[in-house]
């Protein structure tokens, strides 16, 4: 065969495969119209990359579009207050307080953790405090319908077409049911508020029990905080407010620099508890 000629068919097949992949890729919306169409092609984008057909069934059956999902990711307004409101706010008498209490009474788990991880306590409590009030709340939403719905819209559509994969990959793992997927709005799950993919890369399983569980076992969550704050630069010693080396890593956590902010700032507090 003339060499033009199997360059012009290899061309082709190369083109139709193309066009074959992109008509079953999944298109986002901006309303609950589409949805259902949506989902179905994402399941065959999920089978495409290797999660199996039961864990995509047992997670994606009869998942629908949350519009209250969409009303919170548009309505985020807290975080253009200043520093001084939102950290006022969220830094209040009874979490600083309890905040002291629990720095005190894990004082030999957070001397493990530091000593592993370079993290030292009142970092992880003021992230514990200002995540769920120290699991007090973790969220109710159900996280696969959280993240498709976020998914499917066009404002983030890829970031949280990612995230909905890992969260496929933790059922298809065993680390958790579907039905114990609950969290924030976003698909945070657990009493520091992982979001999937950091869940996968980050949690740890700190009380050696066999699983890394970020909802109930108060170890494994902090413990899981320190990893993901080591990952991403954290320096053993080193100071962590804003211009300090770690603020760097409260960013990588909350990219809102008042948020993160906050976190130094809580800590701050409960540091002077310590000495």
């Amino acid at each position: 065969m003339h060499v033009g000629c199997r360059l012009r068919k290899t061309l082709a097949v190369f083109f139709f495969s193309f066009l074959a992949a992109s008509a079953h890729a999944a298109e986002c919306g901006r309303s609950a119209e589409g949805f259902a169409n949506w989902l179905a092609d994402f399941k065959q984008e999920a089978a495409a990359a290797g999660i199996s057909r039961h864990a995509i069934d047992a997670s994606l059956a009869g998942v629908t579009y949350d519009r209250s999902v969409i009303s919170h990711d548009r309505g985020q307004k807290v975080f253009r207050q200043s520093f001084e409101q939102f950290s006022r706010r969220l830094i209040n008498p009874n979490r600083l307080s309890k905040g002291k209490s629990l720095l005190q009474r894990y004082g030999g788990l957070f001397r493990q953790i530091e000593q592993r991880y370079g993290v030292p306590g009142p970092i992880l409590v003021a992230i514990w405090g200002l995540e769920t009030d120290f699991g007090a709340d973790s969220g109710n939403f159900a996280t696969m319908r959280a993240l498709a719905t976020l998914a499917y819209d066009c404002r983030r559509s890829q970031k949280f077409t990612d995230e909905l994969m890992d969260a496929l990959r933790i059922v298809q793992r065993g680390d958790m049911s579907p039905s114990q997927m609950r969290g924030a709005w976003a698909g945070e799950i657990g009493q520091t508020q992982f979001m999937p993919s950091s869940y996968l890369h980050y949690a740890v399983d700190f009380n050696g029990d066999g699983s890394s569980d970020l909802i109930h076992d108060t170890a494994d969550v902090l413990a899981s905080t320190a990893n993901f704050l080591k990952g991403h630069g954290w320096r053993a010693g080193a100071g962590w407010d804003e211009g300090q080396p770690n603020f760097a890593a409260l960013l990588e956590w909350n990219q809102a620099r008042v948020y993160s902010k906050t976190i130094a700032l809580f800590a701050d507090k409960l540091r002077g508890a310590e000495q």
